[in-house]
């Protein structure tokens, strides 16, 4: 049995035997779901729905009317409006209920498509000649629609199983007039043609990449709902606003930046407010910066340099401010402490490692040493 390439919507796997007629590589596959489920036995009526994977991040959920016997990963075909598409298994059994929960889906809706069959030797051959044509088809169509003067850009192309319809995914700022673009990519193509404009964040989802921490990109691995971002969270997080930094591979603010907002947010709620100026007998002093977490907060003499900075924890803080409230000054931010009692043993020794100057005391006396024993090695004997 020779390995043979095929191309599984958006990723290349290695298949080898029989496994390349029926069966899918799920190794790479966007906003990909465990199936922790399925080492057991489905139920003799169990749930007759099935979440199918096509290109890149674009999924149905398809009913099995034939019950046939599907497991994750089977290459089948589905129906589409019109003909038929091809498509992969991606979930079964009682875990596509919670999906379509997630999605917001009704299980009982009449409207579901069905599932025609496994995918024959013959859907599969037309398959992947229908793949091989998607990268040269998307180049010709940026071609056309520069050609024609709109301003957009064609990210990516998606035949249909059985090459009657292709799916042009595009990019534009602004609202276009692509009624002639459609014209020409029919002529062209001789295809029934569909155009999906989809923003950046979709684009970034679709193509995949690595993110800043060194891992694949959320929106193409298991994010799904793209909730706005804005630079308040990184405010309430005291993320410094550089563009750069905060903006992802899609040229938007990185949808991570909101995963933490309401665990800062709870934080802060114990916090003073840190406007206010902490009047003492010595000085007035200014914020400057806090630990949310660790609950500690940095004071400075002045307002734009941190220069004497003090650190305070939160209660001392409050104390500050109500001593202020009611017209009393304290005579300095932090109270004085006096230590009292015998020192723990070991005490001397333990001040003393931290000497600034302890290795300069260590190293002087070595060289004494070294000076007495070579003086001693100098010294004639006596005859």
């Amino acid at each position: 049995m020779t390995d043979t390439t095929i191309y599984c919507r958006g990723c290349s796997a290695i298949l080898s035997g029989q496994e390349t007629d029926q069966h899918g590589h799920m190794s790479c596959n966007s906003l990909d779901v465990y199936d922790w489920l399925d080492d057991l036995q489905d139920p003799p009526n169990g749930h007759d729905i099935v979440e199918v994977r096509f290109k890149n991040t674009r999924k149905g959920f398809f009913r099995n009317v034939n019950k046939l016997k599907l497991r994750k990963g089977d290459i089948i075909a589905v129906e589409s409006s019109p003909g038929h598409d091809i498509g992969i298994v991606s979930l079964r059994g009682e875990l596509v209920r919670e999906q379509m929960k997630k999605y917001r889906v009704e299980p009982d809706d009449e409207n579901h498509k069905k599932v025609y069959r496994k995918a024959k030797p013959a859907d599969i051959d037309k398959w992947r000649e229908t793949i091989s044509l998607e990268i040269p088809t998307m180049l010709k169509a940026r071609e056309l629609s520069e050609s024609l003067g709109l301003d957009m850009k064609i990210g990516d192309v998606e035949y249909q199983g059985d090459k009657t319809k292709a799916i042009f995914y595009y990019i534009a700022e602004e609202r276009v007039d692509f009624r002639e673009l459609i014209k020409v990519l029919a002529e062209e193509f001789r295809v029934r043609i569909e155009m999906r404009q989809v923003g950046a964040r979709q684009e970034a989802g679709r193509i995949g990449g690595i993110g800043a921490c060194g891992r694949q990109l959320c929106c193409s691995t298991w994010l799904t709902n793209f909730t706005s971002v804005t630079t308040n969270a990184a405010r309430v997080q005291d993320i410094s606003l550089n563009p750069q930094k905060l903006a992802g591979q899609c040229s938007k603010l990185k949808c991570c930046i909101n995963y933490e907002v309401a665990v800062y947010s709870d934080a802060k709620k114990e916090f003073p407010d840190l406007t206010r100026i902490l009047e003492t007998s010595e000085s007035s002093y200014y914020f400057q910066k806090a630990d949310i977490f660790k609950k500690t907060i940095w004071y400075s003499t002045d307002p734009e340099f941190p220069l004497n900075m003090v650190s305070l924890n939160i209660e001392r803080v409050k104390e500050i401010i109500v001593l202020n409230k009611s017209g009393k000054k304290p005579a300095r931010l932090i109270e004085s402490t006096v230590i009292s009692g015998d020192p723990p043993a070991g005490g001397t020794e333990y001040f003393s490692d931290d000497s600034l100057t302890r290795f300069e005391e260590a190293s002087g006396q070595r060289k004494k040493k070294g000076r007495r024993k070579k003086k001693k090695l100098k010294r004639p004997k006596n005859d």
